[in-house]
């Protein structure tokens, strides 16, 4: 028996798209920020009495067909050690889950890390991101704190997360906005299939991360927040436009959305320098320098109350124990 903790990470340049959907490998790079305020802890035991996995999330033992994924990457697990036992998961998530803001990705990640050491398994963590990887693209990012990139590579040996920057020695923050955190009602994964197979601008997407991925590698390395706010900012609109641009054409956005954005652009305006970006969900994430954070959150709290915003620095990555 192992647990393990994983935390969610908020891509800067976004992932959307796979050219492998079993092995899950991207269309593209990616980068990403862990935050510390929203993580997943998972134990998993492997039982020789059990007659199947049984998987319970957040106190809720769900059925085969909603535990697909998990037992996907059991069966991974199993298949490197040799363990022939079934599985007993307990999962919590701090972080609403399929709201667009990164649960399966805290999720898989620690999946991936209890199930491998409870199965006897001494995985690097490159091969622990592989493995992630597998149950959600972007689990393989919060293996690692910080910044991170993934590598989209040609095969699965090749897909993998590495680290930029792990101990962040600037001050970036990152404000989530809670503004739906139901259930999405079209699923990263459908949004992203959509858009790949349908949207007459994917192409120029792909070019628009290769360049967005140099641009904020750079911006980083300068410890500009400014400019990777900047970048976050653009790469997150014309994500979107993949999904606007669709056929059919969907978004992730409601009105609140929208209020959120055009505050952030109007305090910019005023000269506090703040940038959003937002995966697939209502969710809007700011990014700021730490000293601005008191003035943005007092304005963002006048439309969406203090309740509604969480406020996260750069997180740790996987922390994983024998029980």
């Amino acid at each position: 028996m192992a647990t393990a903790k994983a935390h969610t990470n908020i891509a800067l340049v976004k992932y959307w798209g796979k050219k492998d959907p079993k092995l899950i490998l991207p269309q593209t790079d990616s980068l990403s920020l862990t935050l510390n305020e929203f993580y997943t802890t998972t134990t998993v035991n492997f039982k020789s009495e059990l007659d199947a996995d049984h998987v319970s999330i957040d106190g809720q033992l769900i059925d085969k067909a909603d535990a697909k994924k998990v037992i996907h990457v059991l069966e991974l697990v199993r298949s490197m050690s040799g363990i022939n036992s079934f599985a007993e998961v307990t999962s919590t998530n701090h972080v609403p889950t399929a709201a667009g803001l990164a649960s399966s990705a805290s999720a898989f990640a620690a999946l991936a890390g209890a199930a491998s050491v409870a199965a006897g398994l001494h995985l690097s963590r490159r091969d622990l991101s592989k493995l992630a990887r597998r149950g959600s693209g972007s689990a393989t990012r919060s293996i690692y704190g910080g910044l991170v990139e993934w590598q989209k590579g040609v095969d699965d040996a090749s897909s993998f997360a590495k680290p930029i920057a792990e101990d962040v020695a600037f001050p970036i923050e990152m404000l989530a906005v809670l503004i739906n955190t139901k259930k999405k009602k079209v699923s990263s994964r459908s949004g992203m299939q959509l858009s790949v197979s349908t949207s007459p601008y994917y192409e120029a997407w792909k070019k628009v991360v290769a360049r967005d991925m140099t641009a904020i590698k750079a911006a980083i390395k300068a410890k500009d927040i400014d400019k990777i706010g900047h970048i976050a900012e653009e790469n997150a609109l014309r994500m979107h436009a993949l999904t606007l641009s669709a056929d059919p054409g969907f978004t992730y956005f409601n009105g609140e959305t929208l209020a959120i954005i055009k505050t952030v652009e109007d305090l910019r305006s005023h000269g506090i320098n703040c940038y959003y970006t937002m995966d697939a969900g209502p969710n809007v994430k700011v990014i700021y320098d730490r000293a601005n954070r008191d003035k943005i959150v007092a304005r963002l709290a006048d439309i969406i109350g203090y309740d509604r915003l969480v406020v996260s620095q750069p997180g740790p990555g996987i922390k994983i124990w024998n029980e």
